[in-house]
Parts: structure tokens; C-alpha cells; sequence
């Protein structure tokens, strides 16, 4: 059993709005806590605290309270920090929906979740109130935030004057957000957060994420994902820095955005690391005041990140962590001391962790040559962890064992100065005559490619029913690039085993919102050609 190197940090026993909320300063109130790129709008920390009040003492008016689950549509807008902390301080729980979800999508999260209340946008409202009626959420109950006929929006819920409620619930028991797993690997499930679970793990990544208040942050990725959730959204407020709003990604306005409002800490995915390290336009912007970047949701390649970090002149670090996480459980630390850009960094304060060999099951306690250990599954204890799968007892049972060690079904190893890196995830693998090949390294090298732009690796079945390699490969324009060359350029590098042995050319590779390869697109599409 692994503990991690920093010291165990104080967890308050508090709910997330007293958190971050309750200790906000006579400085605090003034400080600039959310701007909205398309208005050049601003909402002090002192005025959104009097929002969220508002809109919990609105909720509370309507008879929301602790039994009471909201769903919640909304793409990156300073609003979504209003309803998602009014309700939390309402006491209810909020499912976060995938903004990009059909009504058939949203409407079965809802379903499973128990929602009765449903906040949205305009802009989303066909699907919205199309699963809205098919699991019997009345009019009244869909929220509008910009205003709809027939509709609650959030200016009429601000101005109405009801006072906060007073609720009592036991933050390390009462669930605050329900967000689903990515699916990628299996049917969508209802992660169950305590306040506990998101107070504790923002405590637990101030010790390796520097933010501070004079900071301004680039929230592009989507908040509605834990990772943005609790890492962009509540991490900025805990530290008072600024959050800069953007409702979707686009690179120029990515940039734009950056130039225009001097951000100074970007928390991304890897496809957008790969943008910095590689898109000519880049260059055209002015985006000297960012001085760090923290990647997360998916392994990004060390090659990437020193080339991302060059080239905009800025620390470039990434972390590591599950929705069943809260998310965060590693991050680089912000002093680096030599940890690699391809590590997802330390273990964070108040976890422990097992490296358990997937063959035989036993833990691997020791170093082996070059002082890193054999790769093992990582499984992890801490405040952190969640409570369970919503209604899925056999799901939760699978993932969590009797001592309370989630079993997160990736693969890492432990270096040992304390870092660790993820090799790839159990499910996978890729078993060619009997050795194991990670997908995630061989895209790793396709990336260091000039000519390639983006690459995914998936096992496929060749003629004698045997798993090779396959990589898809999103090629630069008019670069010439073949088959031939690609698999050439691996074979150079690596064993014969893990040598790619079929390409196909693919103009995107498909990914979740929160920047993981979605495998399971790419299978189908083989399955749909063979």
C-alpha cells in the first residue's frame, strides 16, 4: 500500500456552499469571481453569493429541499454557477447533463436520477422539455434561465425576495451532485457525491494546483464534467481567482479569448494540448499571459506537452482522476521537481493506494529495475471516493471492495521519487500472440508524428481472428502522408509486437466532451466495415 508524500490536509465537516462560500472576505466581495466573454458582463464574489442565495430561497419557495433532485443543462455561463450552488445550498442534488445529449439521452438520465425539477437554456429547450414531458416534469418545473414562454427564468427567481432556506443534512452522507459516468466503457451510471466528497477533494488539490487569486482562468471544458466541475468551477471560486466563461470550443475564440482577457491558467484536454503544440494560428495570437497549463480527463504524451509548453513559453502539467474520484486523486505538482510532462504526477493528500497485478491479483510492493514498479490496476482510498452507483448495487460492488479501495480499472506504475504514470486502462488492452499492448503509447508516438494531427488506437481482428493494433489518423492537410509511411514510422520505434498493422485515414477522432478517444465509436465503425 502506497500513502501520498504531501501531508494530510484538514477536511472541513462542512457543505460545499459554506465551503466556499462562507468565508468570503470584505476584499472578497469585490473581487471579479465570473466574466462572460460575449457580454463583457462581470459577477463579484459578493454578488454571485447574493445570487445563489436568491435562487436557493426560490427553489425553497417551490418546495425544493434535501429529498429533491434537479437536473441540469447548461452549457459553460456564469448562470451555471448560480443554479448549481443555489441548489446545493437548497439542499438538493443536482445531476449535470451532457450538453451535447439528445432528448432520448437526457431524458433516461433523468429518468434514473429521480429528477422532479429541470434547469436549462434557450437554446436547448427542443430536446429539454421534450424529456422534460416524457418523464412528467411539469412546465413549472423546466427553468429557463434566459426566458421561455410558459417557464420560470432566473431573473424572476432572483428578484422575488423568498430568504435562503435553513437546511440540515450531514455533508458526509447527503448527496450533492450525480453526475454519470462517461459511458465509454459500459451503460452510464449515477456517481454519488457527497458535499464531503466535493469539499475534500478541492481541499486535496490546492496542494498541487497553484491557484491564487489573481489568476484568471479559461473555463472551456465543460463544468457539467466533474473534472470542470470541481477543478475549474469550484477549485477558482475556493481561491477567488477569476473564471472566463466559454459555452463550447473553438480554437480562435479559444485564443481570442485568452489574448483579450489576459488568462493566466488554462485547465484542458489533450486535443487541445495538441492544438498549442501544433496549429499554426496559435501563432497569431498573444497568449504570453499564460503562465500554466494543467491537462486532465485523458493521458496526454510527455512528447505533447514539452512541445505545448515551448512553444507558448508556460508550465505545462496534468493530473489524473474518475468521476467515482470527485475527480482528482494525482496532479503534477506545480514545482515539478523533475517529474515529467508524461506523468500524471503525485498522489494527492489524505488517499492511499494499491498497485494490484491484473494476472494474479496480488499487490506489487516493490521497484524493479530503473526504479519503477511492474505495472498494476491502481486502486485508491480517501475522502474522495464516492459513496457508490445510484440504485446500482452490483455496479457499485464490482468497483468498490469491502475496505473501501476503488478499483479505477487503469493500469499505472509508481516511480520512486513518488510520481506515477498511467499505462492504459484494463478493458483496453490490446493482447497480440499473448503480450499486452497499450493503446495509449502507441498514439502517444503517432502524436510525435509532424504530419499527423491527432491518432486513435484500437484492437481489431485480422483474418486469423487474432487482436492487432489498429491506429486511425487524422493527417495534416495536404501532407501526403500513407499507410505505409505511418506504419513504418512506429515500427521504428517499438518491439515488434506493439508495430501498428493497420491505418485508416479518419477526418476526427471521436471523443466525449471531456477529451477521452471514444473507443467504443471507433469499434462500431469496424464492425459496421467488416
Amino acid at each position: 500500500m502506497f500513502r501520498s508524500p504531501l501531508p494530510d490536509v484538514e477536511i472541513p465537516d462542512v457543505s460545499v456552499y459554506d465551503y466556499l462560500f462562507g468565508s468570503l472576505t470584505d476584499d472578497d466581495h469585490g473581487r471579479v469571481a465570473l466574466i462572460d466573454p460575449a457580454t463583457g458582463v462581470e459577477t463579484t464574489y459578493g454578488g454571485l453569493r447574493a445570487q445563489v442565495l436568491a435562487f436557493a430561497g426560490a427553489l425553497a419557495a417551490r418546495g425544493v429541499g434535501t429529498e429533491t433532485v434537479i437536473g441540469l443543462l447548461c452549457p459553460n455561463v456564469p448562470a451555471f454557477a448560480t443554479v448549481f450552488h443555489g441548489a446545493l445550498r437548497a439542499g438538493a442534488t443536482v445531476t449535470t447533463i451532457n450538453s451535447l445529449y439528445t432528448a432520448g439521452e437526457i431524458e433516461k438520465q433523468l429518468q434514473d436520477a429521480g429528477a422532479t425539477w429541470f434547469v436549462t437554456v434557450s437554446p436547448l429547450l427542443a430536446q429539454a422539455s421534450t424529456a422534460a414531458e416524457a418523464v412528467g416534469i411539469a412546465p413549472e418545473r423546466l427553468i429557463v434561465l434566459d426566458g421561455a414562454e410558459g417557464h420560470p427564468d432566473l431573473r424572476g427567481l432572483l428578484t422575488e425576495g423568498s430568504p435562503a432556506p435553513d437546511v440540515s443534512f450531514d455533508p458526509a452522507t447527503h448527496i450533492a451532485a450525480l453526475p454519470y459516468s462517461s459511458g465509454t466503457t459500459g451503460i452510464p451510471k449515477g456517481v454519488m457525491l457527497t458535499h464531503r466528497n466535493l469539499v475534500a477533494n478541492v481541499q486535496q488539490s490546492r496542494a498541487n494546483i497553484d491557484l491564487q487569486p489573481s489568476d484568471r482562468v479559461l473555463a472551456v471544458l465543460p463544468f457539467f464534467h466533474i473534472y470542470g466541475l470541481t477543478v475549474l468551477l469550484n477549485l477558482a471560486l475556493r481561491q477567488r481567482a477569476s473564471l472566463v466563461t466559454m459555452p463550447k470550443f473553438d480554437l480562435v475564440e479559444f485564443l481570442t479569448n485568452i489574448q483579450n482577457f489576459g488568462c493566466t491558467y488554462l485547465f484542458i484536454a489533450p486535443p487541445i494540448a495538441v492544438a498549442l503544440a501544433k496549429h499554426p494560428v496559435v501563432d497569431q495570437f498573444d497568449i504570453s499571459t499564460v503562465h500554466s497549463v494543467f491537462s486532465g480527463a485523458a493521458p496526454l504524451d510527455g512528447e505533447t506537452a514539452e512541445v505545448a509548453g515551448r512553444r507558448i513559453n508556460a508550465r505545462v502539467m496534468q493530473g489524473y482522476g474518475m468521476s467515482e474520484l470527485s475527480p482528482v486523486s494525482h496532479a503534477t505538482p506545480h514545482d515539478r521537481d523533475a517529474v515529467p510532462h508524461s506523468s500524471v504526477g503525485t498522489l494527492l493528500p489524505n488517499q492511499e493506494c494499491k498497485l494490484v497485478d491484473t494476472e494474479t491479483g496480488e499487490e506489487i510492493t516493490s521497484f524493479g529495475e530503473g526504479g519503477v514498479t511492474a505495472p498494476g490496476e491502481l486502486w485508491i482510498k480517501g475522502p474522495n471516493v464516492m459513496l457508490g452507483y445510484l440504485n446500482k448495487p452490483d455496479a457499485t460492488a464490482e468497483t468498490l471492495d469491502a475496505d473501501g479501495f476503488l478499483h479505477t480499472g487503469d493500469i499505472g506504475v509508481l516511480h520512486e521519487n513518488g510520481y506515477y504514470s498511467i499505462v492504459d486502462r484494463v478493458k483496453e488492452l490490446i493482447k497480440y500472440k499473448g503480450y499486452q499492448i497499450a493503446p495509449a503509447e502507441l498514439e502517444a508516438l503517432l502524436l510525435s508524428h509532424p504530419k499527423i494531427m491527432d491518432a486513435a488506437v484500437i484492437g481489431v481482428l485480422d483474418e486469423d481472428k487474432q487482436e492487432i493494433p489498429k491506429a486511425y489518423v487524422v493527417a495534416a492537410p495536404e501532407s501526403s502522408l500513407t499507410e505505409v509511411d505511418v506504419m513504418a514510422f512506429v515500427a521504428g520505434s517499438v518491439a515488434p509486437h506493439k508495430k501498428v498493422r493497420r491505418v485508416e485515414f479518419i477526418d476526427v477522432i471521436p471523443k466525449s466532451t471531456a477529451g477521452k478517444i471514444l473507443r467504443k465509436d471507433l469499434r462500431a465503425r469496424e464492425a459496421a466495415v467488416s
